[in-house]
């Protein structure tokens, strides 16, 4: 409670189109869902203070008294009776009446829409935009009509921005369709509202949603379908927005889903059924290929990875390899992408920036999801596949 309140006068006080129960108001849908639940609201704090009232009322009318002798006859108020059925009623189709014109409204999306592929899993979202870039975060113009196209690839998610005012569940198996126009330009906090399983919680994604002005938004679409051109910055990239850290840490001995990739390149270790196995070139790709086939030792029982056959190719797959590999022979690696985020002066540092985007002045693509405008940075998520098991954590 103390956190709604103060969030929401931070809101208030920021000048932000907030109210006290509700975040900014950031898509078409707000005004109209906020209203309404005004209205309701009221309905409902009027019937209850009457009822209530009236409650106490009798409660003290009608106590019992010394020498009271009570009636057995039923006492009858037609005109009463009527009222206090007939109101309510009307009150409750009024609800139901502009309830389904909301609600046909949010579900007829316009023909101008621009089309964004969502992927749920656990415990991570993937957002794929018409030019084919991929990022974990939802990119989206101002004033324009969006249509988020969402499958998921294991269990029920629901896809939610309180900003927007809007939510869809996303089932395995079929295509869920969500639509709507942001107006305001910020970060928002995206959510999963269905409980998906035991990490449900690793699906908020503060932030997770950013609405740029229409020039923003471009700079950023291309920006962020180019990957980095040194194949170490290139695979950590790719480790990002397929997912891969929602599940694999890169500290040593932390546990998410997965294992921890830190060191463990060039290791023995040993798989589910028992065999040692050399975490090297071949293994990592045959774990992102065939997730299951040598699953890690004690990791059998992790949410299974899916298989990334068919979604990378040899370039992207020795990408990969090769920011593992660096994982191990450079210690001052594994620091740098510590906090998410393997920005540019820390990939000129270790030697991962290649000499043809220095020239170019270009930044490798994937930075944060904040500076819209300038080129991503490889450290922000961007996942298209998720990592879920211990078979990403081979890769």
């Amino acid at each position: 409670m103390m956190t709604m309140f103060r969030n929401s006068m931070d809101a208030l006080l920021a000048d932000q189109n907030a109210t006290f129960f509700f975040p900014p108001r950031a898509s078409t849908f707000a005004e109209e869902t906020d209203v309404f639940f005004m209205y309701i609201f009221w309905i409902s704090a009027f019937f209850f203070v009457l009822i209530v009232a009236g409650m106490i009322y009798f409660v003290v009318k009608f106590r019992e008294r010394p020498g009271y002798q009570g009636d057995s006859r039923p006492l009858h108020n037609n005109a009463l009776e009527i009222t206090w059925t007939v109101i309510p009623t009307l009150i409750v189709i009024w609800i139901f009446a502009r309830g389904v014109y909301g609600f046909i409204d949010m579900e007829t999306p316009p023909a101008d829409t621009i089309d964004i592929n969502v992927t749920a899993r656990k415990w991570d979202w993937s957002f794929q935009y018409p030019n084919g870039a991929i990022a974990d975060t939802l990119h989206v113009p101002i004033n324009q009509n969006i249509r988020l196209l969402m499958r998921s690839e294991d269990v029920i998610h629901a896809f939610y921005v309180p900003a927007f005012r809007a939510k869809k569940d996303v089932v395995p198996g079929r295509v869920t369709a969500l639509w709507f126009r942001p107006i305001l330009e910020g970060e928002y906090d995206l959510f999963c509202a269905e409980y998906c399983g035991d990490q449900h919680s690793e699906m908020i994604k503060r932030r997770g949603v950013v609405v740029h002005d229409q020039a923003g938004y471009e700079a950023w679409l291309a920006e962020a379908a180019k990957p980095p051109e040194h194949p170490v910055a290139h695979g950590y990239w790719l480790f990002s927005r397929l997912g891969c850290k929602s599940c694999h840490s890169l500290e040593p001995g932390k546990k998410i889903v997965g294992p921890s990739l830190a060191g463990t390149f060039g290791q023995t270790l040993r798989t589910a059924d028992g065999q040692s196995v050399v975490f090297d070139e071949n293994y990592v790709r045959e774990s992102i290929l065939e997730p299951q086939k040598k699953a890690r030792e004690g990791f059998q029982n992790a949410s299974q990875m899916p298989s990334f056959q068919g979604k990378l190719n040899n370039q992207e797959l020795d990408a990969i390899t090769a920011f593992l590999k660096a994982l191990t022979e450079n210690p001052a690696l594994g620091d740098a992408v510590k906090d998410g985020d393997f920005s540019v002066d820390e990939q000129k540092a270790l030697g991962y920036y290649t000499e043809s985007e220095q020239e170019s002045g270009g930044e490798p693509a994937g930075e944060d999801a904040a500076a819209a405008a300038q080129s991503p940075d490889p450290g922000r998520p961007a996942g298209e596949g998720v990592g879920t098991t211990q078979a990403e954590s081979d890769s």
